[in-house]
């Protein structure tokens, strides 16, 4: 599609493209039980095991194996397109899911029985967020409207993880596995929704491009490194994007710990859930403004803005008097959280060519994910030993002093040839070359 005869920029003009609703949709169903597992995994292995030691060390099993081998996966995905490496992955996901959930039905299930499957489940978690970025590139070449499909998407899916644990207190009533069970169900239909879609049919005639940097990545030294190494040594713009993700993950993850010591030293527990979600209000309403904007600063510095923008209202909120306050601090800095995710995967994408560019943000996600886990576990330990003012302060530290370091290395690039909307090139139909990136490569 070219951008001459392509639709108005709009987020209606992305939905109407041809196949993105409904290989979105298939997307979004799957990642509903991402969503949901978290909770509905503690509450499974709690009611088996009747612990919640237990219960807190299968997640952090299962979360850490799935953050750690994010990137693995997704070179699966790069290697061997979609359709042959995410339905296997997605099908033993399921099956290991619904295992845990008729083991965790059993009251005084062994817990080293449950913390195996968890690890093996965790291990096949299907990338369906990188896939479905990276087809976002295949559906919409018209950079007017990439930006506004990477926003989109960033908002569903935080609004994904808000319906998913609603959904687990419903399933709950019925029996505590029940939810694991129904995730499974999801992931497992929503995959097979996705793979049978035209537009990845279209991607895997596309993976024979041969695996390695792509020709924007620059020289790469040590030949014999691994694919992923590669693409990290070779694209600094993706460097800058998996360390602000991993320090917005951080503030992100330390927030959410932080507002409940907050809410308890006021005495005033009932306002956490409006703490939160004030920081996912704002984070929606800015995902969408901000896909919405015609920006012409280049990626790589307007996300150095965003990531101070989110971390020093979170840091103020710190100094809140009373809840209320602290519910306004945080909508204000919810506002810059989808914007500065958006934009670190865009450069993601930028900075990949065509057989890396799911792994590519997978790096990006996991990341994310990885700072979230270590923020909360490092918060954990701080609070109570540290004045509350000082925990806000040092859990917004890493966004801002990323933003400090992505901004100095900002200045040594050029901002003429930012693309109009700042995606850093303008693509082409898909029978031409992949474009060299410029500003944000």
């Amino acid at each position: 599609m070219s951008s001459s005869s392509s639709p108005a920029p709009s987020y209606a003009a992305v939905l109407r493209t041809r196949y993105a609703c409904r290989t979105f949709g298939a997307a979004l169903m799957g990642r509903l039980s991402y969503g949901m597992i978290s909770l509905s995994l503690v509450l499974a292995i709690k009611e088996a095991t009747d612990s919640y030691v237990v219960a807190g060390t299968v997640m952090a099993l299962f979360g850490l194996t799935s953050v750690l081998l994010s990137p693995a996966r997704a070179g699966l995905i790069d290697r061997h397109g979609p359709r042959r490496a995410l339905l296997p992955m997605a099908t033993a996901y399921a099956l290991l899911l619904t295992a845990l959930a008729l083991a965790s039905s059993w009251p005084g299930a062994p817990g080293a029985l449950l913390g195996v499957l968890a690890v093996a489940a965790g291990a096949c978690t299907p990338p369906l967020g990188p896939v479905m970025r990276t087809l976002w590139s295949d559906l919409v070449p018209d950079w007017r409207l990439l930006q506004r499909a990477y926003s989109l998407d960033t908002v569903a899916e935080e609004l994904l993880f808000v319906t998913g644990p609603l959904l687990v207190g419903l399933l709950v009533r019925v029996a505590p596995s029940v939810g694991l069970a129904v995730s499974a169900a999801l992931v497992l239909t929503g995959s097979l929704a996705l793979v049978s879609s035209p537009a990845v049919r279209v991607r895997s005639g596309r993976e024979k491009a041969p695996a390695g940097p792509a020709p924007s990545q620059g020289p790469v030294s040590g030949v014999r490194a691994a694919p992923s190494l590669r693409l990290l040594r070779g694209a600094p713009g993706l460097r800058q994007a998996i360390a602000v993700s991993a320090a917005v993950g951080m503030c992100l993850g330390a927030f959410d710990l932080l507002v409940i010591a907050f809410a308890d030293a006021h005495e005033e527990p009932g306002a956490v859930a409006w703490m939160l979600a004030a920081l996912s209000a704002g984070s929606a309403i800015g995902g969408l403004v901000h896909g919405a904007i015609p920006w012409r600063a280049s990626n790589r510095l307007r996300l150095a803005f965003l990531a101070a923008a989110l971390g020093l209202p979170l840091a103020a909120a710190g100094l809140s008097s009373r809840p209320h306050v602290l519910i306004v601090w945080a909508a204000l800095g919810g506002l810059f959280v989808a914007p500065a995710i958006t934009t670190a995967y865009v450069i993601a994408d930028e900075c990949a060519g065509p057989a890396t560019r799911t792994r590519a943000g997978a790096w990006v996600n996991t990341a994310f994910n990885a700072g979230s886990a270590g923020a909360t576990a490092a918060t954990g330990l701080l609070v109570g030993r540290l004045p509350l003012p000082l925990c806000f302060t040092l859990a917004a530290a890493p966004v801002v002093l990323s933003a400090a370091t992505a901004l100095h290395r900002s200045r040594r690039l050029t901002l003429d040839t930012a693309a109009p909307i700042g995606l850093g090139r303008e693509r082409r139909s898909d029978s031409d070359a992949e474009p060299q990136p410029s500003v944000s490569g």
